[in-house]
């Protein structure tokens, strides 16, 4: 847009500096507009059409409704001027399709801070013909002097114009129009001496001519109504009437004096609220009955028109009346005006924010704010256009304070931001408005409980402003502007009704609260549910040190499904919120570690999982949780006596993971070789420590494949009944990786299902599992299972699983076993006593020996314990070698 952003031209003395205003394109709205107008023009062009027809629907409106701030203002003032000539259109916009036809924008500002009523309105539109018509409209003259002498006895119109800021170069041209039509029907009814006389009687004189169908008024005559408008005492009721004598003047003109209006009425929130819709019902008035003009409202809410609810509190009401403002909102995106006319201006993208930052404020044409300041600034306003505004301001203010901006300076909210999005909200709708910045997404029950409200009418009225976003699909449909949530929960709040720390600690309270409800009552609670409800509540209760609550009871049921999705909520806004201070931080980590450990090495694990446990802020069973995890992780990374510890002192403390402490017991006895121990803790585990699972896992390094298959069948088949997703998908990876072995055919439709069951869950060491087994199935018959085993060692050391990396060389030696690869064997044998040193997975080498038919070397260390003994495992292991060389795949 040309101009001069005045107000940062006055905040520098550097005459260096370019100011100039800036318009992001908002190119879909332009081509909204223009669509609309299009098809107004072709509607009002034909024959049919009637603009004395006062029951046909209406479809001329338009309405741009979004967030305070968005842009609507410079959106209405550009499509002004741009109706207005062609040079103050954005180039990007493209040229009209309606060449030809005069086009009149009117806009009126109806914001508080203008003024304007409803006298003001009519009068505004009255003074835009004047000059675009260039003659009087009689019928709507001769009213409204009747309206004005009435109600301004003794005051001039002409007086009014002059004093009341709707000047324009042709406002003088209004009182003379209005003087000409009188002294026109004057003439016509040959009226001597009445060319002075009140308007009153002249008035009089022409009904009596309408009534009794005189020739002299045949001009006036086609005007069905317009003698009972001249009738009605004329009040301000009447005058909204009116318009419809405007819309019959145009609709008579000579085609060389025709004009379209199209009237924008902006800021249309500040006319009223939802229970005083006086002014509102004015302004339909104008809007129904000038059909054969485009208005074009921009405002914070959807226009409710269309609602039927609303019968009795506006003259027209309900879809049949108004079919465009019944269809679903137009979203941004959208390029068809086809349907719906509510549009929603949306936020500016990125790259639109950054372009508006640059333009703003330029030195010798290039931008005067950095990249990384526009980039902290782009980031912090979710596209939010006042935020933008907000931001160029305080680069002005720390220039002039003698500062150089940088980036860290706009890292934060805007205070303006809460004053600006209160300002046409009811007390209850702000109430709800800070309760729910609490929440990043809510419903009415929810928003209404946080809020301590009984009832949700607030809650239902806040959820229909623009600045909450509807997601019909999510858990909790609702959710603030991300930059209007931000200003709520972190800017300094200078607003009278502004909210102590107390009330704020209140607020989070009962929204804890509320969520936890939400949780525990609900009859059948999804994994969904549960997850939604973990993440906001775990939120609440760190930022505000709440106490854990029912967060405890669904911390168990977010480790019993094994699934792991990420739950560590975003880093609190306090800048001293570092370190754990409460049993909620405390929480938070434990539940982010567990969830973490899909995606960091174990090493970083363990040293969370020890982290939260040296804090001791949590109670005994939720640290018998990290204990446990710990002692996994342990495992994983081969600490197998430290491992050994903790899984004792959770088996002995009898709670919730006592079983799986056990199973750790067994896995751990398994790892040492020792397998008859390992099978009798197996045979006390029962499901809640896996045992089928336990049992799958020892049968296996037996090389008693059909064992293992059969465990491992049973382990998914008791997962599915118990409903265990988690367990399912890892009994399933097992059950691929023993079938790899025997039947390469099968393992392929095992590893489909594994995938599938994999499909939405996070489990590193599973997933591994179905690549080894993979690579098994193959084993060979293909010539580069080294490559891929060499990416997965790459894959497996960035986890730090070292169960995995012993099991990966085991499945390769079984592939050189077979190609009967000497030297290849030797190198994966090598790489196995590396890796099992420690103790741990010794007996892999064992069954490496077996499988190529090798004496088993002396080692220190004491040896494995088979079931069966070593000569029946030895047969089974190179049994396993001589089928595959003998099968084809």
């Amino acid at each position: 847009m040309a101009g001069r952003d005045l107000r940062a031209l006055f905040s520098t003395n550097d005459r260096g500096l370019s100011t100039a205003e800036a318009f992001t394109n908002r190119e879909r709205q332009w081509e909204l507009v223009a669509a609309a107008l299009g098809e107004h023009l072709q509607r009002t062009a034909d024959a049919s059409f009637d603009v004395e027809d006062l029951e046909a629907p209406r479809d001329n409106v338009t309405v741009f409704h979004g967030v305070g701030g968005v842009g609507k203002t410079t959106l209405s003032r550009k499509l002004e001027l741009s109706l207005a000539s062609a040079e103050h259109r954005p180039a990007q916009w493209g040229e009209p399709t309606w060449a030809g036809e005069r086009v009149l924008p009117i806009r009126i500002d109806l914001s508080r801070a203008a003024g304007t009523d409803f006298e003001r309105v009519v009068l505004a539109i009255r003074l835009a013909l004047a000059g675009a018509v260039g003659r009087p409209l009689p019928a709507f003259d001769l009213a409204l002097r009747r309206y004005w002498e009435h109600n301004h006895p003794g005051e001039s119109l002409e007086e009014y114009v002059r004093r009341s800021g709707l000047r324009g170069k042709f406002a003088e041209l209004l009182p003379q129009q209005m003087q000409a039509a009188v002294g026109e029907v004057v003439g016509a009814l040959e009226l001597p001496g009445f060319v002075g006389a009140a308007v009153g009687q002249v008035t009089g004189a022409v009904v009596r001519a309408l009534r009794e169908r005189r020739q002299t008024v045949r001009a006036l005559a086609g005007c069905l109504r317009l003698a009972d408008l001249l009738e009605a005492e004329p009040d301000l009721d009447a005058l909204s009437y009116y318009p419809h004598l405007l819309a019959w003047e145009l609709a008579r003109l000579p085609p060389k004096k025709r004009v379209v209006p199209v009237i924008l009425f902006d800021t249309f929130e500040d006319i009223g609220d939802r229970t005083h819709r006086d002014f509102e019902r004015l302004l339909q008035r104008v809007v129904w009955l000038m059909p054969n003009a485009l208005f074009i409202i921009s405002g914070r809410a959807r226009l409710q028109w269309a609602d039927e609810g609303l019968q009795g509190q506006l003259d027209f009401t309900g879809p049949l009346a108004w079919p465009g403002l019944a269809a679903r909102d137009i979203p941004p995106a959208h390029t068809a005006a086809v349907g719906g006319r509510q549009v929603l201006v949306g936020d500016f993208a990125p790259e639109d924010c950054d372009d508006y930052l640059a333009r703003r404020l330029s030195r010798d044409g290039q931008p005067l704010i950095s990249p990384d300041i526009r980039a902290v600034i782009t980031a912090r306003s979710h596209g939010l256009p006042l935020h933008l505004d907000l931001a160029i301001s305080r680069f002005l203010e720390l220039r002039r304070a003698g500062r150089t901006p940088t980036a860290d300076d706009f890292d934060h909210a805007f205070g303006a931001l809460i004053a600006r999005t209160l300002s046409d909200l009811t007390a209850d709708e702000r109430h709800v408005l800070r309760s729910v910045a609490l929440l990043d997404a809510f419903d009415l029950t929810l928003a209404t409980r946080a809020a301590g409200l009984a009832h949700q009418a607030a809650a239902q009225r806040l959820s229909e402003r623009p600045l909450v976003d509807e997601n019909p699909y999510g858990l909790w449909p609702y959710s603030l502007h991300g930059a209007i949530r931000t200003a709520i929960r972190t800017a300094a709040d200078h607003t009278d009704d502004r909210w102590t720390t107390a009330d704020w600690t209140r607020a989070a309270e009962r929204a804890f609260a509320a969520l936890g409800d939400q949780w525990t009552s609900t009859l059948a609670p999804s994994r969904i549910l549960l997850i939604g409800c973990l993440r906001q509540g775990l939120r609440l209760a760190r930022d505000h040190r709440l106490g854990l609550g029912w967060l405890a009871e669904a911390a168990w049921a977010y480790v019993g499904d094994s699934i792991w999705e990420p739950l560590a909520p975003p880093t609190p806004d306090e800048p001293d919120s570092s370190g754990m201070h409460t049993a909620a931080d405390a929480l938070v980590e434990l539940l982010s570690a567990l969830a973490r450990r899909q995606h960091e090495h174990r090493e970083r694990t363990a040293d969370r999982l020890a982290a939260v446990i040296g804090t001791g802020l949590l109670p005994d069973e939720l640290t018998e949780m990290a204990t446990y995890y710990l002692a996994k992780a342990q495992r994983d990374l081969g600490r197998s006596d430290a491992s050994r510890t903790g899984m004792q002192y959770v088996a002995a403390g009898g709670g919730r993971l006592a079983p799986a402490a056990r199973r750790g017991l067994a896995h751990l006895a398994r790892l040492a070789g020792d397998f008859p121990t390992a099978l009798d803790t197996t045979r006390t585990l029962g499901w809640e420590g896996r045992h089928h699972r336990v049992l799958g896992d020892i049968w296996w390094t037996q090389g008693a494949m059909d064992h293992a298959t059969a465990a491992y069948e049973a382990a998914r088949a008791e997962a599915e009944q118990h409903g265990i997703a988690g367990e399912r998908a890892t009994a399933q990876a097992q059950l691929a990786f023993v079938t790899a072995f025997t039947d390469p055919t099968r393992a392929d439709d095992e590893l489909d299902l594994a995938h599938h069951l994999l499909s939405g869950l996070d489990l590193r060491a599973t997933t591994l599992t179905t690549k080894i087994a993979a690579l098994i199935r193959d084993a060979g018959t293909t010539t580069d299972l080294d490559t891929r085993a060499h990416l997965l060692r790459t894959e497996i050391s960035v986890g730090g699983l070292a169960s995995a990396e012993a099991t990966l060389e085991l499945g390769l030696a079984f592939h050189h076993a077979i190609l009967d690869a000497g030297d290849a064997l030797d190198a994966a044998l090598a790489r196995l006593e590396e890796l099992t040193q420690g103790g741990d997975y010794a007996y892999y080498t064992d069954i490496v020996y077996f499988m190529a038919d090798r004496s088993i070397p002396a080692r220190p260390g004491p040896p494995a314990r088979w079931l069966d003994g070593e000569d029946v495992t030895r047969d089974r292991w190179r049994s396993l070698v001589t089928a595959r060389r003998g099968g084809t795949r």
